[in-house]
């Protein structure tokens, strides 16, 4: 097995959330650490790490921290996207649950790097129980002066708020979640302005993913170069995995960046349950296009690679199916996901996913014609950058993707009805 543990390090170590054991393993050394240098030389070593976005996006977390306008007579805030509703993806919520203190400190830094004296936890209303341990991991590093005022004797200040959403999909985009934490109704802005210069309560804001900022620590105490090694050169580092389906031992996995698909599928997952032959893999979460067996074959779980073979790393969430799937059915399941999460502001994603969810309704129902699969991709067609968010080609991507690389599956839904046997009406 090529696990690697960097994130997940300390995750079967006893009490690994509270503070005592935290410091023991030498925590909260990176903060001490990154306050004795300054905030660009923090930022440049982010930068150098290609440490890139973990919630889907992959954008440099460096490059999106520099992007902030540090000098602007303004509060700065940075959020914590940890409203992790991705399905197929669970990795976030073991990184809060048993090493609560390697994302505060990733906090801390990234909010001295930003020149940030508050951030936010943005955390799905789902993971109700983890609210507790984050909010007692907080109040630990308050009062040993890791957080709070003049943390370290070094003047600089900053503090976390843990705030949970109500579990709308939606919210885990960006520039919704900025407006759910500020009470309104979670819709998504229009971009630019981009949260660095206009984000919370229009202040300069940077929302980094869970995993993002948990490596942060990581970065500053073994360099940027270490955590790049790690990795392919334009995607540093380790990544964890939320691996489910057809395999035999599903589970989060940390491997390195640039790790082969079949090679996590075969060595961590165990291979094929039942020993039946791989037919589909979604690589990234249900959001990104699905890819066939040959396309798997040629996949590293790295955002360059994924990108040659037609899908995205999106947020780690590796769904395999075996031989026996229908991906029709699969993918049917996905647009009743989005058509019942999209937040209906704009037409194209409100009607658009309603009018598919009809069609693969007729299909189900053997009613189906050879013009309705014409119809889908061209509905897809018109939602696909017409939306008003990325919601719209989420919802899109594993439908136009599942009928180029299995048209067979939708194909033989449209034979049923030739079968139905005809009732003549005459008396």
């Amino acid at each position: 097995m090529a696990e690697l543990k960097v994130l997940t390090a300390r995750f079967n170590t006893p009490n690994s959330a509270d503070i005592d054991t935290y410091l023991k393993d030498g925590g909260y050394q990176a903060l001490a650490k990154a306050l004795k240098m300054t905030q660009d030389d923090v930022i440049n070593e982010v930068k150098k790490s290609a440490l890139r976005g973990r919630g889907g996006a992959g954008f440099p977390a460096g490059v999106k921290w520099s992007f902030v306008p540090r000098q602007l007579n303004k509060p700065k805030y940075l959020v914590c996207n940890a409203d992790e509703s991705e399905p197929g993806t669970c990795k976030d919520r073991p990184l809060m649950e048993y090493d609560p203190h390697q994302l505060i400190e990733g906090m801390a830094i990234g909010g001295y790097a930003l020149g940030s004296n508050l951030s936010f936890i943005y955390i799905r209303g789902e993971y109700w129980y983890l609210i507790s341990i984050l909010e007692k991991a907080i109040q630990q590093a308050r009062d040993r002066g890791y957080l709070g005022k003049n943390i370290l004797g070094t003047g600089f200040e900053h503090d976390i708020i843990v705030h949970p959403g109500a579990g709308a999909y939606i919210c885990g985009e960006e520039t919704a979640l900025l407006n759910s934490l500020e009470g309104k109704r979670g819709h998504p802005r229009i971009k630019p302005p981009f949260p660095a210069v206009v984000g919370l309560y229009g202040c300069p804001t940077v929302v980094n993913n869970v995993e993002t900022l948990a490596a942060v620590p990581h970065i500053i105490n073994k360099g940027g170069d270490w955590y790049r090694s790690l990795g392919t050169e334009k995607s540093g580092g380790s990544k964890m995995f939320s691996l489910s389906g057809h395999v035999n031992r599903p589970g989060n996995y940390e491997v390195r960046m640039g790790y082969p698909l079949m090679d996590f599928i075969n060595e961590e997952g165990g291979g094929m349950r039942g020993g039946k032959k791989l037919k589909a893999v979604i690589v990234g979460g249900s959001s990104v296009p699905i890819i066939n067996a040959e396309d798997s074959a040629k996949c590293n779980l790295d955002y360059e690679s994924c990108q040659s073979v037609g899908t995205m790393l999106g947020s780690g969430g590796v769904i395999v199916m075996d031989e026996t799937t229908d991906i029709f059915e699969t993918t049917f399941n996905l647009i009743r996901f989005y058509n019942h999460e999209s937040c209906g502001w704009c037409t194209p994603c409100r009607e658009g996913t309603d009018w598919l969810m009809k069609i693969f309704k007729k299909i189900k129902a053997g009613m189906g014609e050879e013009s309705d699969l014409d119809l889908i991709l061209k509905l897809c067609f018109n939602i696909e950058g017409r939306s008003h968010c990325p919601l719209g080609e989420a919802a899109v991507w594993p439908i136009t993707s599942a009928i180029k690389k299995f048209p067979e599956d939708f194909k033989k839904r449209l034979h049923v009805r030739k079968s139905l046997p005809v009732v003549s009406m005459a008396k």
